[in-house]
C-alpha cells in the first residue's frame, strides 16, 4: 500500500505544482509592496515578510500564514503568493519562517509560530496593522502548527495568551500518531514524546477563535479523516468551528487555490479575515 502521507505518490504533477509556487511567489514579491526579513525573535530562522494592501491607509487586519512542508522543508519565500489573496481582502499578509526538523524539535516550531504572532500583535501597528484584528492560516504541517495558536498542548499547563480571532486550517495533520510509521520518520525522527505532546486531537482547544477546517476532496484519507475529527473536537469543546471538503483540490493544488483571489478557498480566507474584525 502506498504511504498516504507521501504526496508525490498521489499527485502526479507534484513538481509542476512546486515550480508554480515559486513562480507565483516571485511575481508576488515583485508586485506587492512590503517589508522583508523582519525579526520576530533572536534565532536567525525567526523572520517574517509583510505584504501590504495596495489601497487604503489602515488600520488593516493582519493575517499570518504558516507554510507546510512536513515540518522539514520550504520557507516563506516559497509561499509568498498566499499574500495575493490576503491583500486582495484588504489585510496585511505576514508570511513567516520557522526552524525546520530534524535540527529543531516540534516544541521549538510551535513556540516560534506563537512568538511570531505575539510579535505581530505588538508591532504590526508600525505598518498600519490592527493588532485587534488578527487571524491566521496554515497549510498541511502549517495547519498543524497554526492550530496551537488556539490550543493548549497535551502537556502544557495553560493555553497561549494570543489575540487571534480566527483561523483557517487547510489540509492539516491533527494526529501525529501515524507519522512515525510513514516515510517521514527517517527525515524528522519524531519522538513518542512529541506525538503525545503535540497532536492537536489530544490538545485542549481554547475558547474564542473561530476555526474553519478544510481539506481537498482529492486528499488521501488521513487528511480528510483527521480534519473532520479535529473540527468535531473543537465543536465539542464549544469552539465555533466547521469542516468542509473542496471539490477537485488535492494536497498541492489547494495551496494554489488559497493564494488565488476569487477562488472558493480564497473567499473562505476572506471570511476568516472578516471574522477577525468582529468585536475588534
Amino acid at each position: 500500500m502506498t504511504d498516504p502521507f507521501m504526496i508525490r505518490a498521489h499527485v502526479p504533477d507534484f513538481e509542476t505544482h512546486l515550480a508554480a509556487y515559486r513562480r507565483a511567489s516571485e511575481r508576488t514579491r515583485q508586485s506587492l509592496r512590503g517589508v522583508r526579513d523582519l525579526a520576530y525573535g533572536d534565532h536567525p530562522d525567526e523572520t517574517l515578510d509583510l505584504y501590504l494592501p495596495a489601497k487604503g491607509e489602515g488600520p488593516f487586519p493582519v493575517h499570518v500564514f504558516v507554510h507546510g512542508g512536513y515540518w522539514r522543508a520550504f520557507s516563506k519565500l516559497d509561499f509568498a503568493f498566499v499574500a495575493d489573496a490576503v491583500t486582495a481582502h484588504g489585510a496585511i499578509a505576514a508570511i513567516i519562517d520557522y526552524s525546520l526538523m530534524p535540527k529543531a524539535r516540534m516544541a521549538t516550531l510551535v513556540g516560534q509560530v506563537r512568538r511570531a504572532v505575539a510579535w505581530l500583535a505588538d508591532n504590526a501597528g508600525r505598518w498600519g496593522g490592527d493588532p485587534a484584528a488578527l487571524s491566521a492560516s496554515g497549510a498541511s504541517a502549517g495547519a498543524h502548527l497554526t492550530s496551537f495558536l488556539a490550543c493548549r498542548g497535551a502537556r502544557e499547563a495553560a493555553p497561549p495568551a494570543l489575540p487571534v480571532k480566527s483561523l483557517l486550517l487547510v489540509s492539516g495533520i491533527y494526529d501525529l500518531d501515524p507519522i512515525p510509521r510513514s516515510f517521514l520518520q527517517p527525515e524528522i525522527g519524531l519522538t513518542a514524546e512529541e506525538v503525545a505532546a503535540w497532536s492537536p486531537l489530544a490538545a485542549t482547544p481554547a475558547p474564542g477563535p473561530v476555526v474553519d477546517v478544510v481539506a481537498g476532496a482529492d486528499e488521501t484519507p488521513p487528511f480528510l479523516d483527521q480534519g473532520r475529527a479535529f473540527a468535531e473536537r473543537l465543536a465539542a469543546a464549544g469552539v465555533a468551528s466547521s469542516f468542509a471538503t473542496l471539490p477537485g483540490e488535492n494536497h498541492m493544488s489547494i495551496a494554489t487555490a488559497l493564494g488565488t483571489p476569487g477562488s472558493p478557498l480564497a473567499e473562505r480566507l476572506g471570511r476568516t479575515i472578516a471574522a477577525s474584525r468582529r468585536g475588534a
